[in-house]
């Protein structure tokens, strides 16, 4: 039945069999994988939307989902069916999408939407790594312009060795929780949890990953081989140079003295007055295609801040590259709270409140491995009023991650639940944000668990490191600016103690970096 178009790869990594299946089921999708390691086995699927009209922006969706059946359980709700996104299937969507979206060309709007549904899980090895071997394989053989394939691998720290793929009973006595996306040549992404381990310690354990991913890369590059993608056609509209010649003339003066500014708000000010400048000395005509005059005034504002960080010259705000943002501390801020800080870095601030509980506060986890109970949550809240905007309250996706985020980096500094049998719960209310509200709440967290009387192993920090590269020149940024980061190419957020790592995610928004650079950020 399936002869025609099916098609089907397998390899041996760290001792399971990894197989990656096409033309079987959900063949009406632009593309599918059936994705097996060991006893896990995902669907993964890409549509590739029509063409919008008019968007400014690329509309990539990734959902992953776990159903219960995979592992033989009923869900527990009341309705006995899955519902709204677990923490864990929002925090597997952000790390699958965030390896996948530089590799769509600038300009590039088609939508595009990623499912990745686990059919059978293992209890022993999460289905996470395999999910996004397969998206990368379903892309690659979607016809759609991505510049893959990636792969990714988990990497543990045992007895001093370095493990790939750890299975669950492993990961708990490892030191090292990492997981490492990338092509064949570069890094895209990092996430890890560690019990203080060193910078050379974590820059091992990426060059691991990255040489023992390889063997994925080559089996998603034979699978493509033996399908035949038709390519889907997609237009990038060209530059109206003429257009653009206008935009730079009005506005680049105005937006170089903006960007000497160094507080946020009247620098902001500034740059929409010179938006408002360049909209009334522009034509009817230039002003009908909105997303090209809006491009070209951010191609301006990128242009103007790195060149100045490339040539060596002061940030925005007046600091060299290394300096970080003057730093406020006050705990003990609520009168009512088990413990409290008001951490503020330059123009980011976080309240951290610390509330401490007995076993029975503990968060009760129903997942496809069992069920378990966490003595330990860290809630990050990031109302619209912390910009200066006015929007959405709520909790999403950008909330759940930045929390997990700052959770990784306090866990392995909490004390043990023999020695202090607390349930602790953390939120962190940003109340001011100008880049690196993660690290405010790592900081926040660790001072507002110390005022509550948590005897923490040791405090911990956390900083934000920015890049921007041009060819084969860059410079590496301490402690970065939202708007560093926003026109910018990498957010790299580190957290430890002053013995070591306890935390690294590295995002890029190019198509990877080098361990150089890795290296001179660490």
């Amino acid at each position: 039945m399936f002869e025609e178009t099916y098609a089907s790869v397998t390899t041996n990594v760290a001792g399971r069999e990894i197989k990656l299946e096409t033309g079987k089921i959900a063949r009406q999708a632009t593309a599918s994988i059936i994705a097996s390691s060991g006893d896990n086995q995902v669907l993964v699927t890409v549509v590739a939307g029509r063409e919008p009209e008019g968007q400014s922006f690329f509309p990539l969706t990734v959902n992953y989902t776990e159903k219960y059946y995979a592992a033989g359980k009923i869900p527990g709700s009341f309705f006995r069916r899955e519902g709204r996104p677990t923490e864990k299937e929002t925090l597997v969507s952000r790390l699958i999408d965030r390896p996948l979206r530089p590799l769509f060309p600038k300009g590039y709007f088609q939508e595009v939407q990623v499912i990745c549904t686990v059919l059978s899980a293992d209890k022993n090895e999460s289905p996470e790594i395999i999910s996004l071997i397969g998206a990368s394989a379903a892309l690659a053989i979607s016809g759609l312009p991505f510049e893959g394939p990636i792969s990714a691998a988990r990497v543990g720290f045992v007895d001093g060795s370095y493990v790939l793929n750890p299975d669950n009973e492993s990961l708990e006595k490892s030191m090292l929780d990492m997981v490492v996306a990338g092509t064949k040549d570069a890094i895209l992404m990092v996430e890890s949890e560690a019990k203080e381990l060193s910078e050379d310690q974590m820059l091992g354990a990426v060059l691991f990953a990255h040489q023992e991913m390889q063997k994925t890369i080559t089996l998603i590059e034979e699978l493509a081989s033996k399908t035949s993608i038709p390519e889907i056609e997609y237009s990038i509209k060209e530059d109206n140079s003429e257009l653009k010649e206008k935009i730079i003339n009005i506005v680049r003066d105005d937006l170089v003295s903006a960007y000497s500014i160094p507080e946020k708000s009247k620098r902001q000010e500034s740059v929409s007055l010179a938006r408002d400048k360049m909209k009334e000395s522009l034509s009817d005509e230039d002003l009908e295609d909105e997303n090209a005059v809006s491009g070209y005034f951010k191609s301006v504002e990128s242009e103007i801040v790195r060149s100045r960080l490339l040539n060596g010259d002061s940030r925005i705000d007046g600091r060299d590259l290394d300096t970080v943002r003057p730093i406020d501390i006050e705990v003990g801020f609520l009168n009512k709270s088990h413990g409290s800080c008001l951490f503020t870095r330059g123009e980011t601030q976080s309240i951290g409140v610390a509330t401490l509980g007995g076993s029975r506060d503990a968060q009760l986890i129903d997942a496809l491995e069992g069920t378990t109970n966490d003595p330990f949550m860290l809630h990050y809240n990031f109302p619209p009023f912390s910009v200066g905007e006015v929007g959405r309250v709520g909790t999403g996706r950008r909330e759940i991650g930045h929390g997990k985020l700052a959770w990784r980096a306090i866990n392995s500094s909490l004390p043990s639940r023999e020695s202090f049998p607390y349930t602790f719960r953390i939120v962190s209310e940003i109340t001011e944000s100008n880049g690196s509200s993660s690290m405010a709440t790592v900081c926040g967290t660790s001072l507002a668990l110390m005022d509550a009387g948590v005897p923490m192993k040791e405090p911990v920090a956390g900083i934000a490191m920015g890049l921007i590269k041009e060819g084969d020149d860059f410079s590496v940024l301490s402690d970065i600016l939202g708007d560093e980061d926003h026109l910018g190419d990498m957010d790299f957020k580190v957290a430890g103690t002053k013995d070591g790592i306890t935390s690294l995610q590295m995002d890029i928004k190019i198509t990877g970096i080098t361990f150089e650079i890795m290296e001179q950020a660490l």
